[in-house]
């Protein structure tokens, strides 16, 4: 398995699964750019997804325990992911990592909704508030010009199935809430699901110039919108 390539690996979690997968505005994918892309995040089948369909390479932030976890953390490497640090340093950790992604122009990918939606399944269409990480490392990025690239995984058929309890996930990452819950963790499979690419939000380094004092939050809330929104919108084309 560790001799596969990512995009290898992505591609053959897809055929094991049966996943019939299809694309639309692909022409959306910016070029030659660093790109930081933002997906919703339903099932472990998002990330070898998104390694198939973008064609840069891309490196997704995963979730701390992934890396803790025999058998899913060689399969978190082998796609080139890389799991985010314990929590009181998860930040700082996630920010320095991507930067220096960023800046050797690899692409950056990443699940704003956090851990919830994993734990607590949503209808296909729908997508939980957005954390504002990924807009604040946009607007800090020490590249001269970026792009943030929302991206919907429109799931079209799936079968939900129980798999371990929750809480044995809790010795991984003792500070993780959801850990605590009882019942079986779900692991959703998708059967058929079609990709649609947003259109991405440009940042350059005059417009880095503003994000400063108050107009920080402003900048990194309204980024933080513009690509919840454009998910949903593409969900509403996709899921229906």
């Amino acid at each position: 398995m560790l001799s596969f390539t990512p995009r290898l690996l992505a591609q053959s979690l897809i055929s094991a699964v049966n996943l019939n997968l299809t694309q639309s505005y692909t022409n959306h994918i910016p070029q030659d750019i660093p790109t930081i892309v933002v997906s919703n995040h339903r099932s472990f089948l998002d990330a070898p997804i998104l390694i198939k369909t973008i064609p840069n390479t891309l490196r997704i932030a995963c979730h701390h325990y992934m890396g803790q976890t025999p058998v899913v953390r060689e399969i978190v490497d082998a796609l080139g992911c890389f799991p985010l640090g314990v929590a009181q340093n998860r930040q700082q950790d996630f920010f320095d990592r991507a930067n220096d992604l960023l800046t050797s122009r690899q692409w950056v990918g990443l699940f704003p909704e956090g851990t919830k939606p994993m734990i607590e399944p949503t209808a296909p269409h729908e997508i939980n508030q957005f954390q504002r990480g990924f807009a604040h490392l946009a607007w800090k990025a020490p590249v001269s010009n970026l792009a943030v690239l929302p991206v919907a995984i429109a799931s079209l058929e799936e079968t939900n199935y129980p798999s371990i309890p929750i809480r044995w996930l809790k010795q991984f990452d003792q500070n993780e809430p959801f850990f605590e819950r009882q019942g079986l963790h779900p692991m959703l499979v998708y059967h058929r699901v079609h990709i649609l690419i947003g259109r991405p939000y440009l940042i350059n380094s005059t417009h880095k110039q503003e994000y400063k004092g108050k107009q920080a939050k402003k900048l990194a809330l309204d980024l933080t919108n513009y690509c919840q929104d454009q998910i949903t919108e593409l969900l509403k084309k996709g899921c229906y």
